[in-house]
């Protein structure tokens, strides 16, 4: 990762930590879960609204660090009109991005590239994936509290 692209990524990431999109309970109801990483602190609660297949509102409540917040916040901007489907596979796809090697390259074109900095500090992979598996808790009504502990 260039110093470049290192320094827009964490831009990005300070952006939505300090301006979160799609913060706060969905109006008029949908599925929800807790996720909680009880050794850093972040605790979050995704909530999300489906029609048939395809998600058409997703939220997010929390406290944790700007990593969290960040990743939740992004999380919510790419799931929206996804399916279910979909929504796994960027989950998947966000996993292998923030665990890689800090040296594999970037697709730039995908927004969720902001996260591929976390790489270059593993102990806070934690942080940016509870979004993503409180998400999956709440899409397939796992009533077990999300943690990636």
């Amino acid at each position: 990762m260039t110093a470049d692209a290192r320094g827009l990524y964490q831009q990005i990431i300070l952006d939505h930590s300090r301006n979160p999109r799609h913060l706060g309970r969905l109006a008029g109801g949908g599925q929800q879960a807790d996720g909680d990483n009880p050794l850093c602190g972040d605790r979050i609660t995704v909530y999300v609204r489906i029609s048939g297949d395809v998600i058409d509102a997703a939220a997010f409540e929390g406290t944790g660090c700007a990593i969290c917040i960040a990743s939740a916040s992004l999380m919510t901007e790419a799931v929206r009109g996804k399916t279910i489907a979909e929504a796994d596979a960027s989950g998947a796809r966000v996993r292998e991005l923030v665990t890689a090697a800090p040296d594999l390259p970037i697709d730039d074109r995908d927004p969720l590239s902001a996260l591929a900095g976390v790489r270059l500090f593993p102990v806070r992979a934690k942080c940016a994936l509870l979004p993503w598996q409180t998400l999956r808790a709440a899409l397939h009504q796992d009533h077990t509290i999300a943690s990636t502990e």
